[in-house]
């Protein structure tokens, strides 16, 4: 639970607040990017204005339940339970953003899919029992895509409440392999379905991969949004396996068309896919400099 006295200096003055627990983690610039900013003084996130509307407060709310650390309060003990209801988050095309974030993946976005032939969840949020009752009812969990280890999460726990079959790299398989129903090998793309592509993409880690659904690519630490929303971007500091390889494997992602890039950490990026890919090639260009 945030605490009061431990209150940011930078926070605007009102109901809603962060404090100093806060782990810049990004989620909740990018659930109610209104309300919270980053103090680049102090390298956390802020409450930038209070909220000025029902919309607003709704939004602020959703990022306080979503925030992996608790590190977000009000002074008033606001009612959640809205904003409980409103997880997971429709974004387009009935995919969803889950919110509960977990500190276990430094507060990594993951989302829901919901498809006819079987829900897909990439990658794990926390296993909090009203997000969990809210999946279920939109149709559980089919398969459940890690695009690499480190934001695998509360996976067990949601492939025991939903007995989906989980889908890793096996060059990011942990200690026990056997929690992994499906391990993808080598760098060639595997279709896990007609609408399901997981496509390796080494860089991040040895076993990143990346998953395009449709217009959407989800793309786990691979690749994300400019701050400005005008572009897409990749981090040489947050690379730990190869600069090089994570270089290759987004120009092997040019032979792929989307609308809209899904990261885990990171803003998300939507524009018309000739633009993407544009895109793409400038921040390749850029990464080969």
């Amino acid at each position: 639970m945030a605490r009061i006295s431990a209150r940011l200096s930078e926070n605007a003055a009102g109901d809603f607040f962060v404090d100093d627990s806060c782990i810049d983690c990004e989620t909740c610039r990018i659930v109610a990017p209104r309300t919270f900013a980053r103090s680049d003084r102090l390298g956390l996130s802020i409450v930038r204005r209070q909220p000025a509307s029902h919309e607003d407060e709704l939004r602020a709310a959703m990022a306080l339940v979503s925030c992996p650390t608790s590190s977000i309060g009000t002074e008033s003990k606001l009612d959640v339970r809205e904003a409980v209801e409103a997880l997971p988050d429709p974004i387009a095309g009935g995919v969803f953003y889950c919110g509960y974030a977990s500190e276990d993946s430094f507060g990594a976005a993951s989302y829901l899919v919901k498809r006819e032939s079987g829900n897909v969840l990439v990658d794990s949020p926390r296993a909090a029992r009203p997000l969990m009752d809210r999946i279920a009812s939109l149709g559980g969990v089919a398969t459940m895509f890690l695009s690499h280890r480190d934001d695998v999460a509360d996976h067990a726990k949601y492939a025991r409440r939903f007995g989906c079959a989980r889908v890793l790299h096996a060059a990011d398989v942990g200690h026990d392999p056997r929690e992994i129903e499906r391990r993808i090998e080598g760098d060639v793309p595997v279709e896990l379905a007609p609408d399901l592509i997981a496509i390796p993409v080494p860089g991040h880690t040895r076993g990143s991969m990346v998953l395009l659904h449709q217009e959407f690519l989800f793309t786990g630490d691979h690749l994300w949004g400019t701050d400005d929303g005008d572009g897409l971007d990749a981090g040489r500091s947050v690379c730990w396996y190869s600069w090089g390889e994570q270089t290759r494997s987004m120009e092997r992602l040019l032979a792929f068309d989307f609308e809209w890039v899904l990261p885990g950490h990171g803003p998300r990026f939507h524009a018309p896919a000739k633009r993407m890919r544009a895109e793409l090639e400038k921040l390749v260009a850029r990464m080969n400099h």
